[in-house]
């Protein structure tokens, strides 16, 4: 993605970096040589540990093919995000390395690069909201129909990168369950399913011991295991959009590594519909899954082997959410329910041996 000229760019600090002409049209050269532009027009921001920022651009001899005068920029300008910055290492270098090569369907990146000295990383990509898009959280409609596309999506990047020797030795795209275990755990769990947020949580699965163990065990069996290949590993419908012709679109590549395909596929099913829709669909969705993945070029695992792992995934999905804080809890609370039920429903930790 970067030019050689891009390299010498500092990666910007702050918002008013980020949003200044000057930067912007040395950024932008390499990909849009003779760029000028004059006035940026900032939009709407949102910050939590990340910082999304949209903008308008204009340029003085108009903008060349291919460059969308409406963009937004993601970094970790905040005090409080940028004791996190690393995160955005992962993502920054998705959409540096994979995100055009893998064909899966996500923003389309103009500028993406990381500070070598603080590895901050900073991704400029296409306003999709004033291309019509919508963004998705737990409370949005999704329907199994909408879920069999964004099945086809995760099948698109499995399959395009399934045992890859090209990313095979990527050191940003190593495996790191067993690093979500060190940040939170079972004060946060155990918080969640004695408030009003877990209440949802079957009490067969509400055993924060218990999820932490499965999940330990299942970070211990995915570590180099095989067959492999790029996984989102975030797979929620919060890291959804519908582009601006209702097609589900994948985001927010924090947690982009080496895994298996499961990882994204049973959390996806898990946490993607209502309890009824899923229970309903999930079997006729895997199968899609695994026909896409045909298709894709990859020899699909059998069922027996496809339905083990998506008991495994469950327990990705359910661990994640059972440890997450800083989401508005009606978002947390349906994630606990969608997710804690599909585990029941599933003897998920059985899956993992807990």
């Amino acid at each position: 993605m970067s030019s050689p000229n891009e390299q010498l760019l500092p990666v910007p600090r702050t918002m008013d970096d980020l949003l200044s002409p000057a930067w912007l049209n040395r950024a932008l050269a390499g990909r849009f040589p003779g760029i000028d532009i004059t006035r940026v027009t900032p939009g709407p921001v949102v910050s939590r540990v990340s910082t999304n920022a949209r903008f308008h651009i204009e340029s003085a001899n108009g903008l060349p093919p291919g460059l969308s005068p409406n963009l937004c920029g993601k970094g970790y300008f905040s005090d409080a995000g940028w004791s996190a910055r690393q995160a955005g290492v992962f993502e920054v270098s998705f959409y540096r390395h994979l995100a055009e090569a893998s064909g899966v369907r996500t923003l389309r990146s103009v500028y993406a690069d990381i500070d070598a000295e603080t590895q901050h990383g900073v991704v400029i990509t296409e306003d999709v909201v004033a291309q019509g898009a919508t963004f998705l959280d737990a409370t949005s409609e999704y329907t199994p129909e909408l879920a069999a596309e964004s099945l086809a999506e995760l099948a698109r990047l499995h399959s395009a990168t399934w045992g890859d020797p090209a990313v095979a030795e990527a050191g940003w795209l190593e495996s790191r369950l067993d690093s979500y275990m060190g940040q939170r755990g079972l004060k946060e769990i155990r918080g969640n399913f004695e408030s009003e947020i877990g209440a949802g949580v079957p009490e067969e699965v509400r055993d924060a011991e218990r999820l932490v163990a499965a999940y330990k065990a299942l970070a211990e069996q995915t570590r180099g295991a095989s067959p492999w290949s790029v996984i989102h590993g975030d797979a929620h419908v919060g890291n959804l959009y519908l582009d601006g012709d209702g097609r589900p679109s994948f985001l927010d590549w924090q947690l982009v590594q080496r895994g298996p395909w499961y990882i994204d596929v049973g959390y996806h099913l898990a946490s993607a519909l209502t309890v009824e829709d899923r229970r309903a669909n999930e079997k006729d969705l895997v199968r899609h899954y695994l026909d896409r993945l045909t298709a894709g070029g990859v020899e699909a695992p059998s069922w027996d082997e496809a339905w083990l792992g998506i008991r495994r995934g469950i327990v990705h999905g359910f661990y994640l959410w059972g440890i997450t804080l800083k989401v508005a809890p009606e978002v947390t609370s349906v994630l606990q329910h969608r997710l804690g039920t599909a585990a029941a429903d599933h003897d998920a930790f059985a899956a993992v041996g807990a």
